[in-house]
C-alpha cells in the first residue's frame, strides 16, 4: 500500500509519519484485504492540529475521516479511530449484503465544473450563462444504490453521483434534510 503523509504548513517528521504508517497500516489490515492508497495531512487550525485521512480500497470505494486535537499524534489516532469505525461498518455491510463485488468499480470520465456565484446587484445580468471560475476533470463510479449510499456515508459527502448497474444510468444519491437518504433515478424518455 502507498502512503503519502503530508503538512500544510507544518513539517511532519519521520517518526510521525513511521506512527501514521504503522497505525494506519494495522487498522485497514483489519478490514479491507486490499488497499491500494492511504493519503494523510496534517493542518494546524488556531491552537488545533487537523488531521484528514483518504483511503482508496481495491473495490473502489474511498473511506475519508478528520479530526482534530491539540496534539498532532491525538489527532491522528482520533482520526485513524473514526477510520477504523468507517471500515468496520462497510465491512459488515458487505457481510449483510451476502456479496463481496468481484470486480473493482468501473469509472467513467465527467467533467466539473465550479461556476461563479451571482452579482449582488438588483439589475438583471447581461446573460443567462453563468461564469466557469475553473474545470476539472472527475471519475463517475459505476455502483449498485446500496454501494453508492455506503460509499456516500464513507465519504463523508452530502451527495453523490453514480452510475446505476442496474439500469446503466446516471443517478444522484444524497442526504435530505430530515436525516433520511434521497434517491433521483431519471426516466428513460419515452
Amino acid at each position: 500500500m502507498r502512503y503519502q503523509v503530508t503538512g500544510k504548513q507544518i513539517d511532519i517528521g519521520d517518526a510521525l509519519s513511521t506512527h501514521v504508517k504503522a497505525e494506519l497500516g494495522a487498522a485497514i489490515e483489519k478490514y479491507a484485504k486490499r488497499p491500494t492508497d492511504a493519503q494523510v495531512v496534517f493542518s494546524k487550525s488556531a491552537h488545533e492540529y487537523v488531521c484528514e485521512a483518504t483511503v482508496h480500497l481495491s473495490t473502489g470505494l474511498t473511506a475519508q475521516a478528520k479530526a482534530a486535537a491539540t496534539d498532532i499524534y491525538a489527532a491522528f489516532d482520533a482520526c485513524c479511530a473514526k477510520m477504523e469505525k468507517q471500515l468496520r461498518r462497510y465491512k459488515r455491510r458487505l457481510k449483510d449484503h451476502h456479496r463481496e463485488r468481484p470486480q473493482p468499480v468501473e469509472v467513467m470520465g465527467a467533467s466539473s465544473y465550479i461556476l461563479a456565484p451571482e452579482g449582488e446587484s438588483d439589475s438583471e445580468p447581461d446573460t443567462l450563462q453563468p461564469v466557469i471560475v475553473a474545470e476539472t476533470q472527475t471519475q463517475i463510479p459505476s455502483l449498485s444504490v446500496g454501494e453508492a449510499v455506503m460509499q456516500m456515508e464513507l465519504a463523508g459527502v452530502p451527495v453523490l453521483v453514480f452510475r446505476n448497474e442496474a439500469k446503466n444510468g446516471v443517478n444522484v444519491v444524497y442526504r435530505r434534510d430530515d436525516g433520511n437518504i434521497g434517491w433521483i433515478e431519471p426516466k428513460d424518455p419515452a
